[in-house]
């Protein structure tokens, strides 16, 4: 599936072939710390099957298990958006973070990964009761 997207602050934008079959939303505690929430939803996607345009992302590397992480800028010390990762400090293949993709909509994960480390109501959101009508629904 050809998809295209960018950064939140939109220094960065890209355009990538994927497979939606590998969408999945990942528990672990470090996509739990590096997104502020509950999970993080990624797809992994080739590198020579991602083109980016703009400015250049930015590394860092993650002490505990040497896990990359591009984003697409700082500000006062803080990130401005996540594009892409690379676990394990391998290059071959990044996982895209898909609430940087235009497509989103389109890209309902396939799996849950980490799950030991899911917080128990990330597990059922549908039980967690919407706003009242008129209030964002």
């Amino acid at each position: 599936m050809k998809i295209d997207g960018g950064c939140f602050c939109g220094n960065i934008t890209f355009e990538a072939d994927i497979d939606p079959e590998k969408v999945m939303i990942c528990h672990c505690t470090d996509c739990q710390s590096i997104t502020g929430s509950a999970f993080r939803v990624n797809v992994p996607v080739a590198k020579e099957h991602i083109t980016f345009h703009g400015g250049q992302p930015k590394k860092m590397v993650k002490t505990a298990g040497k896990r990359q992480q591009a984003r697409a800028g700082v500000l006062s010390r803080m990130w401005l958006a996540i594009v892409w990762g690379c676990a394990g400090g391998r290059s071959a293949s990044f996982l895209l973070r898909v609430g940087a993709i235009r497509q989103r909509a389109q890209l309902r994960p396939k799996v849950q990964v980490w799950c030991c480390s899911a917080l128990d109501w990330a597990m059922d959101v549908r039980a967690i009761p919407r706003f009242p009508k008129g209030q964002g629904t």
